[in-house]
């Protein structure tokens, strides 16, 4: 196990730090004193992560001398719209926080998205921190500054750019996710495996995402931070870090949730990789290998859902620009590279790619 703090920087505006490593909840509110100063914090969780760090973070912060409010909503993909945006909202005003104050999103990717994006209009905008406490929101949510809830159309429709002003991802809260919520994350970062190098993405072959979790997630999250560093506002290259994500949100939109946000990504990195090898647009086979490696960390390859339904779907998605989509492409593993494509094409793409 990762046994040291690193911290990486992220240099944004404003620039701010991500801390990984063991025990970072037990001394949040230490940690945070010194950046925050003296303010009220908002903990913002859901129902699952509550029972597990909710009383740990309060009684940091509290004995930091914080003054501590939280608010608690209930788990799972389903609940991140506006019912629970307006929820959030109403609670950070009866609790009269201001612009000096500050909202701590506590839990998974859900929880950072909808604290961050609280925070980001509440009063036209406050301070928030991050603590992700699962394996997705430590290598990817958390960092970068986009906070999104979903609409009726799809996914992350309505959002704002929000940077943190501290990420603290501790990394014992791993040892508390079930095997299909890590392996959610594992998608993520084998995504970006795929966007950098062969060194990275041959950890997720290897093992050494389960061995040494702490040392994959700093790898993660520096790549992201120089991706987000030169493109803080998804204008070009940034784009890039959609990788598998147009498909795997239409799978997201057609199982009305169900389907995990990290294993419909696995799905859509994997049915890209086949239509883009199908298309010639690869430089050299990679499907098997990038399906063969999701596999190990036992995420799915394909949907039970057709060409036709995600299509559909992905026609709303908010990468589509009139009548174009942009798609992620792999040309190899550490090389991807943007490729437009008209919307009434989307099809065949999609097709090439669930046909084994």
């Amino acid at each position: 196990m990762f046994n040291s703090i690193q911290t990486i920087q992220v240099r944004t505006s404003p620039a701010y730090a991500v801390s990984i490593g063991p025990g970072l909840l037990r001394t949040c509110g230490q940690r945070l004193r010194d950046l925050l100063g003296a303010c009220h914090v908002a903990v913002i969780t859901d129902s699952t992560v509550a029972p597990l760090y909710l009383g740990v973070v309060t009684g940091s912060l509290q004995t930091a001398g914080f003054a501590v409010s939280s608010y608690v909503f209930p788990a799972g993909e389903t609940h991140k719209n506006f019912d629970t945006l307006s929820g959030i909202l109403e609670f950070l005003a009866e609790e009269r926080l201001t612009r000096t104050d500050c909202v701590i999103a506590l839990g998974g990717g859900v929880t950072g998205d909808m604290a961050g994006f609280a925070a980001a209009v509440y009063l036209r905008g406050i301070r928030c921190v991050q603590l992700p406490t699962t394996l997705l929101s430590a290598v990817d949510s958390s960092v970068g500054g986009k906070t999104a809830i979903d609409l009726k159309a799809g996914k992350n429709l309505a959002g704002s750019f929000r940077q943190p002003v501290a990420v603290l991802c501790d990394t014992d809260c791993l040892a508390s996710l079930p095997a299909g919520i890590f392996a959610d994350g594992a998608a993520e970062a084998i995504k970006t495996g795929v966007l950098s190098d062969e060194h990275l993405f041959s950890l997720f072959e290897d093992g050494t995402l389960t061995t040494a979790p702490g040392s994959v997630i700093a790898q993660c999250v520096a790549y992201k931070a120089g991706v987000v560093e030169r493109d803080e506002k998804e204008q070009n290259e940034r784009r890039l870090l959609n990788l598998g994500h147009t498909v795997g949100h239409a799978i997201e939109t057609c199982s009305g949730y169900t389907i995990p946000h990290g294993h419909a990504v696995a799905a859509g990195l994997a049915i890209i990789a086949r239509s883009a090898e199908k298309l010639g647009w690869t430089d050299a086979p990679i499907a098997d290998r990038i399906a063969a490696c999701l596999q190990k960390n036992g995420l799915p390859t394909g949907t039970e859902y057709g060409a036709a339904e995600l299509a559909h779907a992905a026609s709303a998605d908010k990468k589509r620009t009139g009548g174009d989509i942009t798609l992620v492409i792999p040309r190899r593993i550490g090389l991807c590279e943007l490729k437009k494509v008209p919307v009434a094409e989307l099809l065949p793409v999609i097709q090439a790619g669930l046909e084994g």
